[in-house]
């Protein structure tokens, strides 16, 4: 991958434009350290002034200053999958170490969320639910 910004000192920057009371942020990283990491410096930098934040793992829940947090929202599409691939093509890739096409795929389709209840006028979480439909 090329050389590219920080993301933890870039979400600063652009959070910093946003005049919103209450802002969701999706982080995608590879590790949950790193998302953890992410909405830590976010709530330590931002909640204090009263905003929301839902990242985008079952530790739902609202930090100490209203921060709304889930570490990992969950897959929408196929639930019996690798990242919504079928599962035979990722693991093949995984043991060979050769590129390999993936193919969607199919069945038992799920969207999953977040729902987040905030104070309208501080922007304060005070509940935070993670749904999965069928």
């Amino acid at each position: 991958m090329g050389s590219c910004d920080d993301p933890f000192r870039y979400a600063d920057r652009l959070l910093e434009q946003i005049q919103s009371k209450i802002v969701f942020v999706d982080f995608h990283a590879e590790a949950s350290s790193e998302k953890v990491a992410f909405g830590c410096t976010r709530r330590a930098r931002h909640s204090r002034r009263g905003h929301a934040y839902a990242y985008s793992t079952a530790d739902e829940t609202v930090l100490p200053k209203g921060t709304a947090y889930i570490t990992d929202v969950g897959m929408t599409g196929p639930y019996d999958s690798v990242i919504g691939v079928k599962k035979e093509l990722v693991i093949e890739r995984f043991l060979s170490g050769m590129p390999a096409r993936f193919e969607a795929a199919n069945g038992d389709v799920r969207l999953c969320g977040v729902l987040v209840e905030c104070d309208d006028q501080t922007g304060r979480a005070s509940r935070v639910e993670r749904l999965m439909l069928r």
